[in-house]
C-alpha cells in the first residue's frame, strides 16, 4: 500500500496537488444497501409511502449528495461532474440496492462522489420510512468498480464480497 497523500513530511493535512496530473475520464460506481421489513418494501414499490415517491427523493438525495461531496468531506477537490446516476434494485424481499454512478473528466477520482451519492440515497430512503419502520438498517457501502487515472481499472471481486 502506497503511503497516505493527504498528509505532508511533517504529517500535517494537506489538499493532494493535482496540477502536474492529466485530465482523463474518470468513472466511478459505488453502492449501498438497505435493510427493511417486507411490508416497508412493498410501500415504496407501490409508491404508497405517506411522504412520496421515496426512491424518486432518494434519486434526487443521491445527486446533490454527489454534487455537494468536497463541501462534506474536508480535503476532496471540488469536480464539474459530467453525469450522475443513481439506480435502484430489489435483491430481496427485504432490501434495496442502490447504486451510483459518477463521471467526470478531471486530474482525480470520483470515487468519494459516488460514495457519497449511494450513502445520502440511502439516508433519505431511512428518512422517508422511518415512521413506520425504525429497523431498518444501512449496509455494505463500498466502492463497486473505478475507472481512468494512474492506479487504472479496479473492480470488486464478487466472490469475495458480501451480498
Amino acid at each position: 500500500m502506497s503511503s497516505l497523500s493527504h498528509f505532508d513530511e511533517s504529517g500535517a493535512s494537506r489538499m493532494v496537488d493535482v496540477g502536474a496530473k492529466p485530465e482523463t475520464e474518470r468513472i466511478a460506481r459505488a453502492s449501498a444497501v438497505v435493510r427493511m421489513e417486507p411490508a416497508t418494501l412493498t410501500l415504496i414499490r407501490d409508491k404508497r409511502m405517506s411522504k412520496g415517491d421515496v426512491l424518486e427523493i432518494a434519486r434526487i438525495a443521491g445527486i446533490m449528495g454527489a454534487k455537494k461531496t468536497p463541501d462534506l468531506i474536508p480535503l476532496c477537490h471540488p469536480l464539474a461532474l459530467t453525469s450522475v446516476k443513481i439506480l435502484f434494485s430489489f435483491p430481496t424481499e427485504d432490501s434495496v440496492r442502490i447504486e451510483a454512478i459518477a463521471k467526470v473528466f478531471a486530474r482525480t477520482g470520483v470515487e468519494m462522489e459516488a460514495l457519497t451519492a449511494v450513502t445520502v440515497a440511502a439516508l433519505t430512503v431511512y428518512d422517508m420510512c422511518k415512521a413506520v419502520d425504525r429497523a431498518m438498517v444501512i449496509e455494505s457501502v463500498r466502492l463497486e468498480e473505478k475507472e481512468g487515472g494512474k492506479s487504472g481499472h479496479f473492480i470488486r471481486d464478487p466472490e469475495t464480497s458480501p451480498n
